[in-house]
Formats: structure tokens, C-alpha cells, sequence
């Protein structure tokens, strides 16, 4: 869990530094050739990551279920964020991921539901999970990065 926490913690630490470049407009554009802004991409890492270790473990999420409706797997951007849900979401960047660290050394993760991701890999634990949020994110910070130059 810690390697995994500590590169968790590297790519958001990234995303925060990217964010932090542009404007909200700028976050809040979706690029032509692109289905969603900046700011869905960063706010998505932060909903995934919570529904498939939590959620797929039977845990209560630490976000509230507007923010999991707007940004789970297979949304869009449907409206620009504000300076509120800017503010929000670079909290929650970094203390979703303390949280679950201190509820996995605590043990709350008992169980998991087993789920097929859309890239075909079957989660099978959290610790799974866990290690394939990783790879997530660093899709996400890739659709970014090339995305930053289209603005």
C-alpha cells in the first residue's frame, strides 16, 4: 500500500501543479478532438478512485453522491465548474488519498465486489484496486498533458 500510496500521492501532486497553471476557464474548456475539460479529467480521478476502493468494497465514500453523478466513468462535461468546486476538488485531491490510507492500515476494507474495468482488467481486493487507481490516474494525467497544449 505505501508504494502505491506514495505514487498516488506524486500524480496528484502533478495534477494540483497543472491546475494550478490555468484559469478556470481554461480548466473548464474542452478541447476540439477532446469529450471532456481539465478540470472533469482531474475531478474524475478523485470520483474513480473512491467507487472502486470504497464503493467496490462496501464502504461509505468520502464524496457526496452529486460529485460521483457528474464525474464517474462514462460522464461528460456538461457545466463549467466554479471557483467553490475548484477549491473543493483540490482539497480532495489529497485528503481522499490520506484518508484511505489511514482506513486501509485501520482495516476497514473487509470485503470487495470483483469488477471488470473498461480496459479489461478484473479487480479482483482493495489491493487491486488500489494498484490499478494508480494506472488511472496516470491515464488521466496523460489525457491532460496533451490536452494543455490544444488550449
Amino acid at each position: 500500500m505505501d508504494w502505491n500510496h506514495n505514487v498516488t500521492l506524486k500524480n496528484r501532486t502533478l495534477l494540483l501543479k497543472l491546475i494550478e497553471k490555468f484559469s478556470l476557464d481554461q480548466l473548464n474548456t474542452v478541447p476540439k478532438g477532446y469529450r471532456n475539460s481539465i478540470f472533469w479529467n482531474v475531478a474524475h480521478t478523485i470520483v474513480t478512485q473512491q467507487l472502486l476502493v470504497y464503493g467496490l468494497s462496501n464502504t461509505p465514500l468520502l464524496v457526496d453522491s452529486e460529485l460521483v453523478k457528474t464525474y464517474k466513468k462514462d460522464s461528460k462535461t456538461v457545466h463549467e465548474a466554479t471557483e467553490e468546486e475548484l477549491a473543493l476538488i483540490k482539497t480532495l485531491l489529497f485528503s481522499t488519498i490520506e484518508q484511505t490510507k489511514i482506513d486501509y492500515d485501520n482495516g476497514m476494507f473487509k470485503g470487495y465486489t470483483p469488477y471488470m474495468t473498461s480496459l479489461n482488467v478484473t479487480l479482483s481486493t482493495v489491493d487491486e484496486a488500489i494498484s490499478f487507481n494508480a494506472f488511472h490516474e496516470g491515464i488521466h494525467l496523460g489525457y491532460i498533458l496533451a490536452m494543455k497544449n490544444s488550449l
